[in-house]
């Protein structure tokens, strides 16, 4: 049995055994599971390769929901490219990948953003922390992101380097990136 074929065997049996047949920790009526974000709690059981919290204090704009989609296909195509993992994953409602270090996205405001992967072991639950003694003294006072600016940091070298991969997709994309 191939590892696509294990993967698929696994995600019907987790359907079969969830009572509604939905076995995430997400929300599944969202409109933005619905366009494959997982709307899910800061620390999700699964691993979702992008998702954003629930208990935000605001919910994403249209475009800025456009801007998650984007950065999900940006991460898609990266690292898995055409292959059939991608495609076996795609046939369910969401991206799960147990082996991903996968982003969650919290809003707080207008322009004011933070995230987690889910490696994150210490520190605030979200990054920048929520509170602006927090970004003064470990975020070398960076302010409020948004969600834009947050992806290109979350796309870099150390907070230096812009990953180029990055770069070229959002330029291949203006229609989302494009102010």
């Amino acid at each position: 049995m191939s590892v696509i074929e294990d993967e698929d065997r696994i995600w019907k049996a987790r359907c079969a055994e969830a009572p509604d047949g939905w076995p995430f920790d997400a929300d599944r009526d969202d409109p933005l599971t619905a366009r494959r974000i997982a709307v899910t709690s800061s620390h999700p059981r699964w691993r979702f390769l992008v998702s954003f919290d629930r208990e935000s204090e605001e919910r994403p704009t249209d475009r800025e929901a456009d801007l998650l989609v984007s950065f999900l296909d940006q991460y898609k195509n990266y690292w898995y490219g055409d292959n059939g993992y991608r495609k076996a994953m795609e046939r369910r409602p969401l991206d799960v990948d147990g082996g991903a270090n996968g982003v969650t996205f919290h809003k707080w405001g207008v322009d004011n953003w933070g995230y987690r992967r889910a490696s994150f072991q210490g520190g605030p639950t979200f990054w920048p922390g929520r509170e602006q003694w927090y970004r003064d003294q470990f975020s070398g006072g960076v302010g409020s992101f948004s969600l834009l600016a947050l992806m290109d940091h979350i796309q870099t070298c150390g907070g230096v380097i812009e990953a180029p991969w990055w770069q070229e997709w959002k330029a291949a994309h203006p229609e989302v990136f494009a102010c």
